[in-house]
């Protein structure tokens, strides 16, 4: 058996820098979330942790600067690299797991949608069309307006939104499968229905749904960003990266750049390692690029 260091995909993987460089930046973000209360001495968050008198002290290497903060303080004398550490965790899971709820949704709508069609299909196309003509972050403020502010409201927005591209794919992948012979023949063999779906047509359009879902959490984490920008997303219990910078961009213009700038070069950093190694996936396992 061939080991995944001899694949096609692990040579092209060490081949392509943009690759290499965005799955790093990935995995410096997966370590940063995970060991994020390890690597600093702070819980921004603790209130019986914080002192004013720390309060908007410069990045370190300025003057002014205490060793104590790396990047800073803001407002209420927290140390911006533990608030990025603490809140990348929140955006990250958000964005992860409205990914997967969004892809399980899409993928069982737009199965059930190329597989059966008809007045099925009809619906939730349609659906999907209208839900399209609007742009996702307007249907995420509405819903956000009307539920309220949270991590779980954050999540049912975000998954709101994101099912469409699944289900879009999905259906169109599906409709092209079921022409098969293969899916003809379990048909004449007399398989149920739901055994041909999750046997033969599910496991041949799981291929660009690995690509959207990559690039997706990207989108999500940026959406997320945005709601709390506005002050519609997560709660100041809950801090995520976005409420980070809306937090410095209230004091931005004074000279405290440091408060909203590291946040913002945060969540830079992580969806832009997320469309590189997006990007690479979407050229990998593409057969028309081949």
């Amino acid at each position: 058996m061939t080991s995944f260091v001899q694949t096609e995909f692990f040579h092209n993987y060490r081949r392509s820098t943009s690759a290499v460089v965005g799955s790093a930046l990935m995995l410096a973000f997966a370590f940063a979330v995970t060991a994020g209360p390890f690597l600093v001495d702070q819980n921004p968050y603790d209130i019986a942790a914080l002192n004013l008198m720390d309060s908007y002290k410069p990045p370190v290497w300025l003057e002014g600067g205490d060793p104590r903060f790396l990047l800073g303080t803001d407002g209420q004398g927290r140390d911006v690299w533990a608030s990025i550490l603490y809140g990348a965790r929140i955006s990250v899971f958000i964005g992860l797991v409205a990914m997967i709820a969004s892809c399980v949704i899409g993928t069982v709508l737009g199965l059930i949608a190329g597989f059966y069609g008809g007045i099925v299909d009809s619906v939730i196309m349609r659906i999907a069309d209208i839900q399209l003509s609007f742009p996702s972050i307007l249907i995420a403020l509405f819903l956000m307006s009307a539920v309220g502010t949270g991590v779980d409201k954050v999540l049912i927005a975000l998954t709101a939104v994101g099912w469409v591209v699944y289900a879009r794919t999905v259906r169109g992948a599906t409709l092209s499968e079921i022409k098969k012979e293969y899916v003809q023949a379990a048909k004449v063999a007399g398989l149920p229905n739901s055994k041909i779906i999750r046997k033969h047509v599910l496991p041949n359009v799981m291929t660009p749904l690995i690509v959207i879902a990559t690039i997706q959490v990207g989108t999500f984490v940026l959406i997320e960003a945005s709601l709390s920008f506005l002050g519609v997303g997560v709660p100041i219990t809950q801090p995520s990266l976005g409420l980070l910078i809306k937090n410095g961009f209230d004091v931005l213009f004074s000279g405290l750049w440091w408060t909203s700038v590291f946040p913002g070069l945060a969540i830079m950093t992580l969806v832009f390692g997320i469309n590189l190694f997006g990007d690479f996936l979407r050229d990998e396992l593409n057969p028309r690029l081949k």
